[in-house]
C-alpha cells in the first residue's frame, strides 16, 4: 500500500486527535499504561473519533468497513512497534506506517481490546489476528483471552464468545490490501524480537498451535462461565463448544447441506436478522455471505487435529459450563419465537450427538466412558428442552434470496442454479422467474442445466394456457444454447437427440415453436450467401442453434443443400462434422437419422448426375472417421454400415422394383468399401452379412448375362455400366472378405461353404470373381472344353462338364477366362497349347477366335473388353493368331513398308471381320438398338487405340528424325489411316443405327491425317490429295444421317 494513502488524510488527523486526548486525559500516567477499569473514563475520545470517521463521514458500508479494518491495523501496529523498540532509521524507510504510527502515543493491547469491545470489531479483530504466525497469533489471543477474563463484564463475555466464533469460521479467502500489509507488519514485527536469537528461534508446530488456540478458548469459557447472565449468551457459547467438539475431534472430512436445506437454513437466519436489526442499514449481500460462512463453517473440519486439550479435557469444561447454568437457570429454552442462536445451537447438537453415538468412539476413549455417557446424556436432554419448531421460511423468500445469489454472483451455492432451473421455478412469479434467468443466464451454460430448463419449460407448456411466457423461456434456453462452448453444445445435442429426433421442439406444442421455419430458412440462406467465404465457426454455431431446435428439420436442410446447392456439399460436409452431437446413438433409432433424413428428403428426387454427384460426395464424407468419441475413439458422422444397410442392400435384389437406382447404389457401396477401418479391428462389412451379400452381387452379376434379352414386363435390365460397377464391388468386397477369412478361418467356414454351394447356381465364371474370398480353399473350375485348348495344371484346375458347352467351345470359354482379370488372362496365354509348325491348326485357332470373339463381345464391358484386346495383340504380336492383309479400298498398292504397322492393320481387319460376322443375317436378332450402340462403342474405343498407337509412330514435331525419313513414314501413316477411316465407315453403315459414336471416331481419325499431313505437306501429290479427298467422300456417302454426311464432306475438303 501507497504511504501516501496513509498521510494527508482528515479521517487519520481525527484519529490522531483522539488518541491524543486520551493521552492528555491519562496524565500524569502514560496511555501505554491504561488499565482495563479506566478505560470508560479516559478511552471516550478514541471511541468517539473512530466513531466519526466510520459512521457519521462515511455512507458507503464498504467504506465504513474498510476504515474499520484501518483504525485497527493503525492500533496494532503501533502496539507491535511499542513492543518491539525498532530502529527508528530502519522504521521510517522500511514501514509504511511510520508517519501515522509516529503520530501517536505509544499505547498497550488495553488500548486495542477495549477498542474492539466498544465499537464491535471482534470481526475485524479476528481477521488481523489470523495474519500472525500460528504461534503469535496464540499470544495474542491469550493476551485477550486474559483481559476479557479480569473483572468479566457481559461485554467481556460476548466479546470472547464473538472472537472465538470466528476464528471457527476462519479466513474469509482471497487477502485483501489490508491483510497483506499487516501481515507484512507481524513479520517485522517477529523478526525484530527474534533477531538476537536467531539461531534458536522458536518453529511451531502447527498441532500444538491448533491445540494451543481450543485450549485457550475453552480455559477462556470455563473462567468466565459464572458471568453469563443470559440464556443467549449461553447459547451462543454452548453453541461454540459443539461446533469446536464436532470440528476439532468428531469431523474428519467436510460436509455439506444439501442445496434447499442450505437455502431454507440461509433464508431464515436472514428473516430473523432483518427482524431483529430492523430494515435500516440492513445489507442482504454481507447477510447471506456471512450465514453462509456459519453454515460452512460448522461443517468443515479443523485443519489440524488438536493433540494439546484431549477430547475428554473439551467435554469435561463443556459439562462443567451446562451444569452451572442448569443452575443457574440460564438453559430454560422458550417454546416459541427461537432466536438465531437457539436455532444455531439445535443444529449444533443435531450434528454431534449422533456422532457421540458411533461405536468408533467409544473404542477410542476406553476408561472414560463415563464421562463420554454423562456427556451424551446431557446434551439429549438440552436438545430436548429445545422443544421449539424452527420455522419453517415461505416459498416467496427462498425465491428472493435465491435470486439475490444469482444476482450478485454469490460463491458457496454451487448447486443454486439446477435448484433454480427446476424446483425454484414454482415458487417465483413467472415473469420474475424467466427476468432473473435471463439476467443471470451465463450461470446455466452447462448442459445439465440447460436440460433441466427444457424440463421446466416443458412442465410450464402443459400447465400455462398462456404462451408468451413459454416462447421467452424457450427464447432465453435457446440463446443459452448458443454461448456454450463446442464440446458442451455436442454434449447437449447428443443427449437430447436420443430422446427426441426433433429435438427441443420434440417437447413443446406448436403454439410455442412459430417462427422457427423462418429462423431455419434465415440461417441457411446466410451460409448460401456467404459460400466459400462464410466463416466456419460461425455457420457451425448457426446450424447449431436450429439442430438444438429441431435436429431432424435442420438435418434436412442440410441434406436438401449439400445435394440441390451446386458445390454446397463441401461446406456442409465440414459444418456436420463439428457437430458431433447430431451423431445418432446406437439403438436409440432403426437406423441413423441422417439416412433417414438423406432417404427422406433427397434419395427419391435426385434428377441429375449432378446431383447424384453431390449426394454421393458428401455420403463420402459424413462416412469418414473424422470425429473422435468420448473414449477417443475415432467415428464416423454416418457408419458406412448404416448407409450399406439405407441405401444399398433394399435395392441389390435382381429383381427389384427399384432397380432403376441399382448402378447409383453401387457406386455408393463403392464408397462406403473404400473407407478407412482401424488396421486391428475387423472390418466393418463383417457385421453386415457379407456372404448373402456377396452372393446376392453375383446373382447380380450373372443377371447381365441377359442385359440384351428382351425384358420382362416391369423388370428393367441391368445396364453394362452397372455391370461394369458389379465387377468393381465385387473384387473389392471379395478382397476385404478374403483378408478376414484369411485371419480367422474357422470363424467363417460354414458361410464360405454356404456362398460356395449357392454360387454353383450361377455361371461358372462367378466363381472366378469371388476367387478372393475363396483363396486356396476351392480350385479353379472350367468347363471341360477348356482342357482341350490350354495344358492347365490339374492340382489348381479342373473341368465342368457344362451342357452349353459342347464340343469346339474351348476357345469361347478361353476368351472368356481371358476377360476375367488379369492373372487369368496371363494363365491362358502361358498355356495355350497350340502348335505354330501346322498351318491347319493355326488357321482353325484364328478361324474359331474370330467367332469366339463376335460371341462374347456383345456382352463385354469397357474393362473386359480392354483384356480381350490385349490378348488379341499379344497373340498377333507372337503370330499365333493369324489375319491376312485384306486391302478391298484401293486398287493399286503403292510403294509402301507396312511392315511397322502390320500389327495395327491386321487389328483392324480382325475387328472388321469380327462385325462382319456379327452383322450377318445369321446373328441379326442378336441385339437390341441397345446391345448395338453397346458393341459400337466398344469397337470405336479399340479404333482410337490403335489410332493412338499408330500416330506414335511418327513425330509431328520432331527434332531427331530427318525430314527424309519423316517424310517416307508419314506416307505409310497416312494410307493406314486413310484404311482405318474405311474400317470404322464401313462398320458403322453394317451396325443397324449407324452408332454416332463411330462417326465420331471417323472425325477423329480424318484430324489426324489432318495433323500428319499438315506437318509432312511433301507426302502427296496435289493429285493424290485430290483423288484421296474423293475416295473419302466416296466412302462417306455410304452414311444415312445427312447430318453425318454433311459434317464429313465439310471435313474432307478442308484436307
Amino acid at each position: 500500500m501507497e504511504q501516501e494513502s496513509w498521510l494527508s488524510c482528515e479521517k487519520t488527523a481525527v484519529l490522531q486527535g483522539g488518541f491524543l486526548l486520551a493521552n492528555q486525559i491519562c496524565q500524569p500516567e502514560p496511555l501505554s499504561s491504561l488499565r482495563k477499569e479506566d478505560w470508560d473514563r479516559i478511552g471516550s475520545p478514541i471511541v468517539k473519533a473512530a466513531k466519526e470517521i466510520c459512521e457519521h463521514s462515511l455512507r458507503d458500508s464498504k467504506d465504513r468497513l474498510h476504515w474499520r479494518k484501518k483504525i485497527l491495523c493503525i492500533v496494532w501496529s503501533k502496539i507491535l512497534e511499542v513492543n518491539n523498540k525498532e530502529d527508528i532509521d530502519i522504521r521510517w524507510k522500511e514501514d509504511p506506517l511510520f508517519a501515522v504510527q509516529n503520530s501517536l502515543p505509544d499505547i498497550n493491547h488495553i488500548v486495542l481490546f477495549e477498542l474492539v469491545k466498544s465499537m464491535s470489531f471482534p470481526t475485524i479483530y479476528v481477521e488481523l489476528l489470523l495474519c500472525f504466525q500460528p504461534a503469535e497469533r496464540c499470544k495474542e489471543l491469550k493476551l485477550l483471552v486474559d483481559h476479557v477474563t479480569s473483572s468479566s463484564t457481559e461485554a467481556d463475555v460476548k466479546l470472547l464468545l464473538e472472537v472465538w466464533w470466528e476464528l471457527l469460521k476462519g479466513k474469509r479467502g482471497c487477502l485483501d490490501a489490508l491483510d497483506r500489509l499487516f501481515t507484512a507488519q507481524c513479520s517485522r514485527s517477529m523478526t525484530s524480537t527474534t533477531e538476537p536469537l536467531a539461531s534458536k528461534r522458536f518453529k511451531p508446530d502447527p498441532e500444538s498451535t491448533s491445540t494451543c488456540m481450543v485450549y485457550i478458548l475453552f480455559e477462556g469459557l470455563r473462567k468466565i462461565k459464572e458471568h453469563l447472565t443470559s440464556s443467549e449468551l449461553c447459547n451462543f457459547a454452548l453453541s461454540n463448544c459443539m461446533d469446536t467438539l464436532y470440528t476439532n475431534y468428531l469431523l474428519s472430512s467436510a460436509a455439506d447441506l444439501s442445496i434447499e436445506v442450505k437455502l431454507q437454513d440461509i433464508s431464515r437466519i436472514v428473516s430473523l436478522k432483518k427482524r431483529d436489526e430492523g430494515n435500516d442499514g440492513f445489507d442482504l449481500i454481507e447477510v447471506i455471505r456471512e450465514v453462509r460462512r456459519d453454515l460452512a463453517a460448522a461443517l468443515t473440519p479443523a485443519e489440524t487435529k488438536p493433540c494439546g486439550m484431549t477430547f475428554i479435557q473439551a467435554m469435561q469444561v463443556t459439562l462443567e459450563s451446562i451444569c452451572s447454568w442448569e443452575v443457574m437457570g440460564l438453559l430454560k429454552m422458550p417454546s416459541n419465537d427461537p432466536s438465531v442462536t437457539a436455532i444455531r445451537l439445535k443444529d449444533s447438537l443435531g450434528r454431534v450427538l449422533p456422532s457421540l453415538e458411533q461405536p468408533s468412539l467409544a473404542k477410542d476413549l476406553v476408561g472414560n466412558g463415563q464421562t463420554l455417557n454423562n456427556l451424551r446424556v446431557t446434551l439429549k436432554g438440552l436438545l430436548a428442552s429445545l422443544s421449539f419448531t424452527v420455522p419453517e421460511c415461505s416459498a416467496a423468500e427462498v425465491a428472493n434470496i435465491s435470486m439475490t445469489i444469482l444476482d450478485h454472483h454469490l460463491e458457496g451455492f454451487e448447486g443454486l442454479p439446477g435448484l433454480f432451473a427446476s424446483k425454484l421455478s414454482q415458487n417465483f412469479i413467472e415473469a420474475e422467474w424467466i427476468q432473473c434467468l435471463e439476467r443471470n443466464a451465463c450461470v446455466f451454460q452447462t448442459k445439465d442445466l440447460l436440460m433441466m430448463l427444457i424440463s421446466t419449460l416443458t412442465a410450464k407448456c402443459q400447465s400455462d394456457s398462456d404462451v408468451q411466457p413459454c416462447r421467452k423461456l424457450k427464447d432465453i434456453i435457446v440463446d443459452i444454447f448458443s454461448h456454450l462452448s463446442l464440446p458442451d453444445k455436442n454434449a447437449t445435442l447428443s443427449e437430447l437427440l436420443s430422446i427426441s429426433r426433433k429435438g427441443l421442439h420434440g417437447f413443446l406444442p406448436s403454439s410455442v415453436t412459430i417462427g422457427f421455419s423462418e429462423e431455419l430458412n434465415l440461417a441457411f440462406n446466410s451460409i448460401i450467401q456467404s459460400g466459400a467465404n462464410s466463416n466456419l465457426d460461425a455457420a457451425v454455431s448457426a446450424v447449431a442453434r436450429v439442430a438444438f431446435q429441431n435436429p431432424e428439420a435442420t438435418l434436412r436442410r442440410c441434406c436438401h443443400m449439400a445435394v440441390v446447392n451446386l458445390g454446397a456439399h463441401t461446406l456442409i460436409a465440414e459444418i456436420l462434422l463439428q457437430l458431433s452431437g447430431l451423431v445418432s446413438s446406437p439403438g436409440v433409432h432403426n437406423y441413423n437419422l441422417l439416412c433417414r433424413c438423406l432417404q427422406d428428403t433427397v434419395w427419391s428426387k435426385l434428377s441429375s448426375l449432378q446431383e447424384e454427384n453431390q449426394f454421393l460426395q458428401f455420403l463420402t464424407e459424413m462416412m469418414k472417421c473424422n470425429i473422435t468419441g468420448c473414449m477417443g475413439e475415432k467415428q464416423s458422422f454416418l457408419p458406412p454400415e448404416k448407409a450399406l444397410h439405407v441405401f444399398v442392400q433394399p435395392y441389390l435384389l435382381p429383381v427389384s422394383p427399384s432397380s432403376n437406382k441399382l448402378e447409383f447404389c453401387l457406386r455408393l457401396l463403392q464408397c462406403a468399401l473404400s473407407q478407412e477401418t482401424m488396421s486391428d479391428s475387423t472390418h466393418w462389412i463383417m457385421s453386415c452379412s457379407p456372404f448373402p451379400l456377396l452372393y446376392c452381387l453375383a446373382q447380380l452379376l450373372n443377371e447381365c448375362n441377359r442385359c440384351w434379352d428382351q425384358p420382362v414386363e416391369g423388370e428393367t435390365p441391368i445396364s453394362m455400366e452397372s455391370k461394369d460397377l458389379l465387377l468393381s464391388v465385387l473384387h473389392t468386397l471379395g478382397i476385404i472378405v478374403g483378408k478376414e477369412v484369411a485371419h480367422a478361418p474357422d470363424v467363417w467356414s460354414r458361410a464360405l461353404s454356404w456362398l460356395y454351394s449357392k454360387v454353383e447356381e450361377l455361371d461358372w465364371t462367378m466363381r472366378f470373381y469371388l476367387k478372393d474370398v475363396w483363396g486356396k480353399h476351392f480350385k479353379y473350375e472350367v468347363p471341360s472344353s477348356l482342357l482341350s485348348v490350354c495344358d492347365l495344371p490339374e492340382q489348381e484346375w479342373s473341368g465342368l462338364d457344362l451342357p452349353q458347352y459342347g464340343q469346339g467351345t474351348g476357345l469361347v470359354a478361353f476368351l472368356e477366362c481371358c476377360a476375367l482379370s488379369d492373372c487369368v488372362h496371363e494363365t491362358m496365354l502361358e498355356t495355350l497349347s497350340l502348335n505354330l509348325l501346322k498351318p491347319d491348326d493355326l488357321n482353325m485357332f484364328s478361324k474359331g477366335l474370330l467367332v469366339a470373339a463376335c460371341q462374347l463381345l456383345p456382352w463385354c464391358t469397357s474393362g473386359e473388353w480392354e483384356r480381350l484386346l490385349k490378348v488379341l495383340q499379344e497373340l498377333l504380336q507372337s503370330s499365333k493368331l493369324y489375319v491376312p492383309f485384306s486391302l478391298e479400298y484401293v486398287d493399286f498398292l503403292p510403294l509402301l513398308d507396312l511392315r511397322s504397322f502390320a500389327r495395327e492393320m491386321r487389328l483392324s481387319v480382325f475387328l472388321l471381320r469380327v462385325f462382319q460376322l456379327l452383322c450377318s443375317s445369321s446373328c441379326s436378332d442378336w441385339l437390341p438398338p441397345q446391345g448395338w450402340v453397346h458393341t459400337g462403342r466398344l469397337y470405336a474405343n479399340a479404333m482410337r487405340g490403335i489410332i493412338s498407337s499408330v500416330t506414335e509412330k511418327i513425330p509431328l514435331q520432331s527434332t531427331t528424325a530427318s525430314p527424309k525419313s519423316s517424310g517416307a513414314c508419314s506416307q505409310e501413316v497416312l494410307f493406314v489411316m486413310t484404311q482405318l477411316f474405311c474400317h470404322v465407315l464401313h462398320v458403322q453403315v453394317m451396325i443397324p443405327g449407324q452408332p454416332e459414336v463411330l462417326f465420331l471416331c471417323a472425325l477423329e481419325i480424318l484430324t489426324h491425317y489432318e495433323a500428319v499431313f499438315s506437318a509432312f505437306p511433301d507426302s502427296c501429290t496435289a493429285l493424290q490429295g485430290r483423288d484421296t479427298r474423293h475416295f473419302f467422300t466416296t466412302i462417306a456417302d455410304n452414311l444415312q444421317c445427312a447430318d453425318m454426311k454433311a459434317v464429313l464432306h465439310q471435313k474432307i475438303a478442308q484436307l
